[in-house]
């Protein structure tokens, strides 16, 4: 049976969408964040259910949650907002087919026993579509309310690791098992370096989750992540995203801003080919700073861009209207 990383990269290329699916970032969504009195970086998750059953329906390829255990106004960003293991248990159950991936779950904080159960019980309700990223955090205020060493996170990193590799066989006593048990090993993605040196997480993970930037950008970072994880794209996977404002015009150029770009869909066309081109395997679509509607967007996307990327018969399976050909 395929794993989900061998789902992700099959065909050599695929899109997927990161959580939440709201356009907050936008000057209307702002507007509308600041009416319903929600903190900067609060999305409006309204419509969650039925936007995440809409992405799998359309043929995205995967979803993409972050791990924010606390608002901090500092950053200004509450992710989904919802717990990360909870809402993909819930994401379980509302979707069929859609993979569902962490970028990522921050070890050091977590207890790592717990950790694991929680990511087998999503690997078992989601019937092994779970692709578990990880990285050792990057919010200092997090780790004293937690209790936690920041100072040590990277050794607190590689340890839960370890754990998560033999399933607890290591530090259970005889006789004791957690429950469910994995049917087979889960997918480890990194995200960043997570405090390690490159060849430690070239050999310890299977895909690196990496920042988004241009294709230059990308093609420098996969270069180093080819050197310490292999030579073979699709086996330890370079993965990415683009934070996408979509234009109405299909042939508006490219105008880039940080961490992405506006544009219209034949140079989001272009731009997911030069990312493949640089050696990403996967792009996740991150559609907060969109000035239109997120459903409006997904649909374009569905009906012009993901048939490009993932074969005619794979994405065109939706039964849902496309506003956007109209």
């Amino acid at each position: 049976m395929p794993s989900a990383l061998d789902k992700l990269t099959a065909g050599g290329f695929s899109v997927g969408v990161e959580l939440p699916l709201d356009n907050d970032w936008s000057p209307a969504g702002d507007r509308a964040r600041r009416e319903a009195r929600r903190l900067p970086g609060e999305p409006d998750l309204a419509r969650h259910g039925e936007l995440a059953r809409l992405a799998d329906q359309l043929g995205f390829r995967a979803l993409w949650v972050r791990d924010v255990p606390l608002y901090d106004p500092q950053f200004g960003d509450a992710a989904q907002v919802f717990e990360t293991f909870s809402y993909l248990g819930y994401l379980a159950g509302v979707t069929e087919r859609i993979l569902l991936g962490t970028a990522a779950v921050v070890l050091p904080l977590r207890e790592p026993l717990l950790t694991l159960k929680s990511a087998a019980t999503v690997d078992h309700l989601s019937n092994g579509r779970l692709m578990l990223g990880v990285a050792s955090g990057d919010r200092p205020i997090e780790y004293p309310i937690f209790g936690r060493d920041f100072a040590q996170r990277g050794k607190a990193f590689r340890e839960q690791v370890a754990l998560l590799r033999d399933a607890g066989a290591a530090t259970l006593p005889a006789g004791v098992q957690l429950l469910p048990r994995l049917r087979k090993p889960l997918p480890l993605l990194v995200a960043g370096l997570a405090q390690q040196d490159p060849a430690w997480v070239g050999e310890h993970m299977d895909g690196w989750l990496a920042y988004p930037g241009t294709p230059e950008d990308h093609v420098r970072r996969s270069g180093l992540w080819r050197s310490v994880a292999g030579s073979t794209p699709n086996t330890k996977p370079y993965i990415s995203f683009i934070h996408l404002d979509l234009l109405d015009d299909p042939d508006a150029p490219m105008q880039r801003h940080r961490f992405g770009a506006a544009v219209g869909r034949n140079g989001l066309i272009d731009e997911l080919h030069a990312m493949h081109k640089a050696g990403a395997a996967h792009i996740g679509l991150h559609l907060r700073r969109s000035h239109r509607p997120v459903r409006e967007v997904m649909e374009e996307i569905a009906a012009y861009v993901l048939p490009r990327f993932h074969g005619a018969g794979e994405a065109a399976g939706s039964t849902v209207p496309l506003a956007s050909a109209a």
